[in-house]
């Protein structure tokens, strides 16, 4: 009996591979199970995987629906779900993502999202400089206390002080910028800065103009101290009873209303002149004076905070003195407004928050003062530096019986009503 599969007797293998053969087949095509395609085939029918050795070969399983496992095990052959991907899609196939082509980036959208978040950004930091700033103020002079004021006129007027405040200032300091050492603070300068509808106007105030000290409120006793008719420097109104006093004095002087007050010691001017690098300004003379520390030469020069303090302060160098000094002090301070004013400094950040912290952190200003009025004041003094405003001196008419400057009474008159008015001034000042 042979024991070989149907087809495959001894008598009928004909040449094949394998052991004892010649053939160039395979061995394996004579002991590999047959897997087959469609339904299993029954016990007993002839073909591959009949009945052999008696019991037959047991059937295999079909792979056409899925079965031949009993736990229900789907090995994915029957759909073409190799990889797990739905719909018969493996690598490579229709909806597999990984090779599908990227869509187009929709440039429209990138650049909108782009844009509001450059804007969110830009508001989050302009909102927080501004509290950030607003908190540095020292919103120290209380104008409240200021009695029998006039009236308010239109546009409005700035009183500006440079004051020789020392304090926060090291002994080296002191030394470097040839302050001295004296206590309290007095004015070095002062000035009124009208702005409105037409072009702003600055107006020194020499601080040896001869006043008359009227009835003022103590700014801390708040007791009334009544005019006596004393005559005497203008800078000694501050002197004597601080910011209050000197407001006073000033409107009941002229009888203009003085809407804000800002004051800036020594080391606070010396800061924010370095703090935007140095200003450039074009020196008259040469100017030598041992009391200020001032050491310049005749022409054009970028100034730095020590030599610009010098400038400013300069009066016995100068052929006439104190009404010489207020004009530079004019002509300085517009050219540093103008330089704070400049893209350079206000769109690098590098530059415009040293500067304004070197500012704010030394300015005295009024209760009321905020930062649109700081910056108004800024932007006025660039136009007058700009020669789109007018600088002069408060009108001189000469030196009164006590050796002080005295002003011309009429000339005072006409200068304040055109500035109460908002018309352009017509009076020229010495």
């Amino acid at each position: 009996m042979n024991d070989w599969p149907e087809g495959f007797s001894g008598d009928n293998r004909g040449s094949r591979y394998g052991r004892g053969s010649s053939s160039a087949q395979p061995e394996s095509a004579r002991v590999m199970r047959q897997v087959r395609r469609g339904p299993a085939a029954s016990p007993g029918q002839a073909g591959y995987g009949a009945p052999a050795y008696g019991g037959g070969v047991p059937p295999q399983p079909s792979y056409v629906d899925g079965g031949g496992h009993g736990d229900g095990y789907d090995s994915g052959y029957n759909t073409g779900e190799v990889y797990g991907s739905p719909g018969g899609r493996g690598p490579g196939g229709p909806g597999d993502g990984l090779y599908e082509p990227r869509p187009a980036p929709n440039w429209r959208r990138r650049i909108k999202v782009t844009a509001i978040t450059l804007v969110t950004l830009l508001v989050v930091t302009s909102v927080g400089t501004y509290f950030w700033a607003d908190s540095k103020l020292n919103r120290e002079v209380d104008l409240s206390k200021v009695i029998d004021r006039p009236e308010a006129g239109e546009g409005t007027n700035y009183l500006i002080v440079g004051s020789d405040s020392r304090k926060g200032m090291s002994a080296e300091e002191k030394k470097k910028l040839h302050t001295g050492s004296a206590e309290g603070k007095r004015t070095d300068s002062m000035m009124i800065l009208h702005t409105g509808g037409g072009a702003p106007t600055l107006i020194s105030l020499p601080r040896d103009s001869n006043v008359t000290i009227p009835s003022f409120k103590g700014s801390d006793s708040g007791k009334l101290y009544p005019a006596t008719g004393r005559q005497t420097k203008l800078n000694a109104a501050y002197a004597e009873d601080g910011p209050e006093l000197l407001v006073r004095t000033v409107e009941a002087n002229t009888g203009l209303h003085i809407d804000h007050y800002v004051e800036i010691g020594f080391a606070g001017f010396a800061n924010i002149v370095d703090a935007v690098g140095g200003v450039e300004m074009n020196i008259p003379q040469d100017i030598k004076d041992t009391k200020s520390g001032a050491d310049l030469k005749k022409g054009t020069q970028t100034l730095d905070g020590e030599q610009a303090l010098a400038f400013v302060r300069t009066r016995y160098a100068l052929r006439g003195s104190d009404l010489d000094r207020t004009k530079n002090q004019q002509k300085f301070l517009s050219a540093l407004a103008n330089q704070v004013a400049t893209p350079g400094t206000v769109l690098n950040p590098f530059k415009l928050y040293p500067t304004m912290s070197a500012g704010l952190d030394t300015l005295v200003v009024d209760k009321d003062m905020s930062l649109f009025d700081l910056a108004s004041m800024f932007w006025a003094m660039k136009g007058v530096s700009g020669g789109e405003g007018k600088s002069m001196n408060m009108p001189i008419a000469g030196n009164s019986p006590n050796g002080n400057l005295q002003w011309n009474t009429a000339k005072v008159k006409t200068l304040v009503n055109e500035l109460k008015n908002d018309d352009p001034v017509t009076v020229s000042g010495n």
